[in-house]
């Protein structure tokens, strides 16, 4: 949704009229949500998740070889459909995603000794498993509209700032959404040992939170004391606020492409990432 929306508002913005989608402009759309669908099946291979929005996931569906191979699938016609864009550019920005997505993964498995520095890790993290993706399929949108250098960067900032507060509101979602509502178990990162921005925040009133995060959770009654102490702490609120503020940014970017549905769209999208319960 997001790559057919940017697509339609930069060319309206650059050629002053509503012109039809490029072919490659659908593909670019495409591929990105075959990514994004690879990238969930292999999150839960890796998580040994039952469930993926209420539903039974593929691990519960076939065996973890299956599954595994399945996103490896996906993965490879995508790299295929890529290469018949046929642009050197587009093609680097798409391969972007497949490193930043790997390299995402290996930094979740690990967390940092320092409290400044474990923040700088969940935030670059963030970027690379989930940023990443909409920033640079959104920056090769905008290289096929034929985009300045200007208006190129424009839409790969609106997409990183989008997708940080989509998974900063994620974050939040898994101390405050019901489990019927997220359609997975409450607590389910502090389950996998993952501190995660509300976790982080809590750790200047709570520093026995530190000590946890390092044994990922795994004590008896961990998981229970962190939950705990998040909702006493500002930790909740000031998640919201980081989202918020990277909405804001977002917004302030979109206000700057020509007035169309398209646009107004853009901002649209901002507010459904802010205020989504699920």
């Amino acid at each position: 949704m997001l790559c057919l929306l940017l697509s339609h508002a930069l060319n309206f913005h650059i050629h002053k009229k509503d012109k039809p989608l490029l072919e490659s402009q659908r593909r670019v759309a495409m591929i990105s949500e075959m990514v994004h669908s690879a990238s969930l099946i292999h999150d839960d291979v890796i998580d040994c998740s039952d469930f993926r929005r209420g539903k039974p996931s593929v691990n519960v569906l076939w065996n973890h070889k299956k599954v595994a191979m399945s996103g490896d699938f996906i993965l490879a016609v995508a790299s295929i459909l890529i290469a018949r864009i046929n642009n050197d550019d587009v093609t680097i920005c798409l391969g972007q995603v497949l490193t930043d997505l790997v390299q995402g993964e290996f930094m979740q498995l690990g967390s940092k000794e320092t409290e400044n520095e474990r923040f700088a890790h969940y935030l670059t993290k963030t970027y690379r498993k989930t940023a990443s993706l909409i920033a640079n399929y959104l920056k090769a949108e905008s290289m096929l509209a034929g985009a300045d250098e200007g208006l190129t960067e424009l839409a790969f900032q609106y997409g990183r700032n989008v997708g940080l507060a989509f998974q900063l509101v994620d974050d939040l979602l898994d101390f405050v959404a019901s489990s019927s509502a997220l359609g997975k178990p409450a607590a389910a990162d502090l389950k996998l040992g993952l501190a995660t921005a509300p976790v982080l925040f809590a750790c200047e009133k709570y520093p026995e939170l530190n000590a946890m995060i390092m044994r990922r959770f795994q004590e008896p009654g961990d998981v229970e004391q962190a939950f705990e102490l998040v909702h006493k702490s500002q930790g909740l609120e000031q998640t919201q606020f980081l989202a918020r503020k990277h909405c804001i940014e977002a917004q302030r970017l979109a206000e700057r492409i020509a007035e169309s549905p398209y646009q107004k769209g853009l901002l649209v999208v901002t507010d459904l990432v802010l205020n989504r319960m699920k």
